[in-house]
């Protein structure tokens, strides 16, 4: 009977602890306050009153506001937790090891996944490019440690030193497969490009040249685009240079809710529209 008592009494003390530590008195009437140990909770204070909120999983509470007046939930990765170290246990989903975020595939180095809600949208990396999951950009594949022999410029074996005569710093090689992708070799690396829509590679008249050219100039790939309107899509794409250039003047921030993924291209990472700030009501 003693063990017994001693055992209830023990619970209460833990049950009293717990208690104590969720408690959160509100420094003001109104605002947003990171909590003490979990990174992925927060308070919301209103009119005084504090309620214990919790980030969509696989997001973080950002509490860079020194005014506390923002309700951001962001994802882990672009987040400094400090000493807020626990986060709530992974919730997962296909391709997704938590319901939010931007994951790497793990058969593929080159593809990697948009997590939303644990609704996954597959992205891929430019041709010779695979996603770091480090730094959470796309990459030459050649420098992603992950990416495997073969899936470095699809096993593309560049000429050894001193093979081509007219060889300078780097050299060009068609792709065996494609018309439109070719190899650029450069210190005895493969790096797989693609020339621009509407084009082929044409092979040079000296060893390891070549050009993107029309494919009607391009013996063996005259018919590579088949029955597309190369001059409507060569119009789209100027139309879009110039939009492009258009956005880059001072513009209202859009208030898109889903963030971009990461752009495709070499070692740039395209900013969020708009930080993503799915919450969990439950506490």
């Amino acid at each position: 009977m003693r063990s017994f008592h001693a055992c209830v009494a023990a619970l209460a003390a833990v049950l009293a602890l717990a208690s104590a530590q969720e408690s959160f008195k509100c420094p003001d009437d109104y605002g947003f306050y990171p909590h003490s140990r979990s990174c992925d909770k927060y308070w919301k204070c209103d009119n005084g009153v504090a309620e214990l909120k919790t980030c969509g999983n696989g997001l973080a509470f950002d509490a860079s506001d020194p005014k506390y007046l923002t309700e951001n939930c962001d994802y882990i990765h672009n987040v400094d937790c400090g000493e807020r170290s626990q986060l709530e246990p992974a919730i997962s989903a296909p391709h997704c090891p938590r319901l939010y975020g931007i994951f790497a595939d793990e058969a593929k180095c080159d593809v990697f996944w948009n997590c939303w809600n644990g609704e996954a949208s597959r992205y891929q990396c430019s041709p010779g490019l695979a996603y770091d999951r480090d730094a959470r950009v796309c990459m030459w594949a050649d420098q992603v440690p992950e990416c495997k022999v073969e899936e470095v410029a699809n096993g593309f074996n560049c000429p050894a030193a001193g093979e081509l005569t007219n060889a300078g710093s780097f050299s060009r090689h068609p792709h065996p497969e494609d018309c439109r992708k070719y190899y650029i070799c450069l210190e005895g690396v493969a790096r797989e490009y693609g020339c621009p829509i509407g084009t082929v590679f044409k092979i040079g008249d000296a060893d390891g040249t070549g050009n993107c050219e029309d494919p009607e100039d391009v013996p063996g790939c005259e018919d590579y685009y088949g029955d597309l309107d190369l001059k409507s899509i060569r119009k789209s794409e100027l139309l879009a240079g110039l939009n492009h250039q258009n956005r880059n003047a001072p513009s209202p921030a859009p208030k898109a809710s889903k963030p971009r993924p990461p752009s495709q291209g070499p070692g740039r990472a395209a900013p969020p529209n708009a930080r993503p700030t799915p919450v969990d009501d439950a506490a």
